[in-house]
């Protein structure tokens, strides 16, 4: 009996065991995601800060140059990759003579728009695309010229992936037309197939394995 007892006992803790491992999974996976949600709402609020920064170190006109040309172009941008009717917007205000900004999408709908905060919009998804598009604009427009590649990291990764293919097709074409080579870092299979060069790599016992992967 009491050999019974303890097999028992044993099968118990083992259950109870697998059962703790699969919520620690679990936690690890939503730990994991939020952690990946931060990060890109940190990068976003980096990239706003230089925006805000470019419109307080330009003149009035100048200000609105620079805000009419970001619209359009992170507007375009969420136009192109989500195929909706979306539109980006800042709203410039003063406060002891300084500008400050705030961001904003519109979603428009048959009749009727939805004016919220870019993070608050349909997620994560959102907030990368807006991002890398500000990147693109800030590096654009900014005075002097910002000179050299743009350098992407997990560029899009909250993006779903019925949208994943349209951002990569995005970012060909925006290093075609503004003839600046993008560098990025990616574990999205499409988006390091449509590159003109990548490299796969690989950690195997600590070593890193680099691998050419395509050249077109």
């Amino acid at each position: 009996m009491d050999l019974d007892f303890l097999n028992n006992k044993i099968v118990s803790l083992e259950k109870e065991i697998n059962v703790a491992r699969g919520e620690r999974s679990i936690l690890q996976a939503q730990l994991d995601k939020t952690q990946s949600e931060i990060q890109s709402l940190e990068e976003y609020e980096n990239i706003l800060s230089k925006v805000i920064i470019l419109f307080q170190k330009t003149s009035d006109y100048g200000r609105r140059q620079a805000k009419t040309q970001i619209e359009n172009l992170v507007t375009k941008c969420l136009q192109y990759i989500l195929e909706s009717d979306i539109e980006f917007t800042i709203e410039i205000s003063e406060s002891r003579d300084i500008p400050q900004a705030e961001f904003y999408v519109i979603s428009n709908y048959d009749g009727y728009s939805i004016k919220t905060k870019p993070e608050l919009a349909r997620g994560g998804g959102i907030v990368d695309i807006i991002s890398i598009a500000l990147r693109i604009a800030f590096m654009q427009i900014h005075r002097p010229e910002i000179q050299g590649p743009l350098i992407l990291d997990e560029p899009g990764k909250h993006v779903s992936d019925d949208y994943i293919f349209n951002l990569g097709e995005l970012l060909k074409k925006s290093s075609n037309m503004f003839k600046r080579q993008i560098i990025m870092v990616t574990h999205d299979k499409h988006l390091s197939e449509i590159c003109d060069l990548s490299y796969f790599v690989t950690n195997k016992a600590g070593i890193s394995i680099v691998e050419k992967s395509n050249e077109y």
